[in-house]
């Protein structure tokens, strides 16, 4: 069986005049003549099957019919309002869903303060956070299950568009034991002995070529001994005296027993993070959150 269609209009006539139990006030509410309320009202009622009010001279009332349908209609209105406001709220970008990738690294430098200026600005979006090395985040993106993603040196992809969030140095990481450990500093030709623990290449390309170059700047082609997927693993694999790495100088927020962390000459090497997202993508949650890394940026610069 067919459900007859009702128009909005209607039940917001006929909720106004339950309300008033008078033609004139309720038409004056509404901001319409009283025919065009009489006339909503009976093609209300036609739908229904049954009268919804008794009118009499001077006096109007609700029927048993009337009397039921009153809940529904009101809920009928609440619902579109809530509906009306919330698709407000997300095509203004004040609501929703955000799902943001980011590098494990971050979380140890920019990541914290972000989320809690964006969470600050826009307390009704929820976040849809994703630990993702670089590949797997430019994948997600071009598949659309993630909307944002905080990368290094990610590769250049025509359908991407991307902003510096900010750059870093390198640091050496070094056992505490290892003889350089006592500098204050490291260049990077007296690492060229030594064995190196590295993320694989397939996690960043770009990134692993950095730190290839780097040491290929310094006059030596590292020795991989090892190779681990996460910035932890690499340094406790250091820390166990199995080789020494290059790292982004947040790592050193890690503090692993048995690591030491010393800056490296020439320091002119940097590594770059950056916000990607669709070029196509008109969601205004990605503009806002973009807005947020540009008021931040200052603050990251070195």
């Amino acid at each position: 069986m067919t459900r007859p269609e009702l128009s909005l209009a209607p039940l917001h006539a006929f909720v106004v005049l339950a309300e008033e139990l008078h033609f004139g006030r309720a038409a004056a509410r509404l901001g319409i003549a009283q025919p065009p309320l009489s006339q909503q009202i009976r093609r209300l009622e036609d739908k229904v099957g049954h009268p919804l009010f008794t009118r009499t001279p001077g006096h109007t009332a609700l029927t048993p019919a009337g009397r039921e349908l009153l809940p529904a209609a009101r809920r009928a209105l609440e619902d579109l309002a809530d509906g009306l406001a919330a698709a407000r709220a997300v095509g203004g970008g004040s609501a929703g869903r955000l799902r943001v990738a980011f590098a494990a690294s971050l979380a140890l430098t920019v990541l914290p303060p972000l989320l809690r200026a964006y969470r600050d600005r826009f307390p009704d979006v929820h976040l849809d956070l994703h630990e993702l090395t670089t590949a797997p985040q430019v994948a997600a993106l071009h598949d659309r299950t993630v909307d944002l993603g905080l990368l290094r040196e990610p590769p250049g992809e025509a359908d991407l568009d991307t902003t510096t969030v900010h750059t870093e140095r390198f640091v050496a990481v070094l056992p505490s034991t290892h003889p350089l450990a006592t500098r204050r500093t490291v260049p990077l030709a007296l690492l060229a002995d030594d064995p190196f623990v590295l993320l694989p290449r397939a996690a960043g390309p770009r990134f692993h070529d950095r730190i290839i170059e780097a040491c290929a700047a310094a006059g030596f082609t590292p020795r991989v001994a090892q190779r681990a997927v996460e910035w932890q693993t690499v340094c406790a694999l250091v820390g166990a005296g199995l080789g020494v790495s290059l790292a982004p100088e947040g790592i050193r927020h890690l503090r692993l027993r048995g690591v030491a962390f010393r800056a490296t000459t020439p320091d002119t090497v940097r590594t770059e993070v950056v916000a990607a997202w669709h070029k196509d993508d008109p969601n205004p949650l990605v503009a806002h959150f973009r807005a947020v890394i540009d008021d931040l940026r200052p603050s990251w610069t070195p």
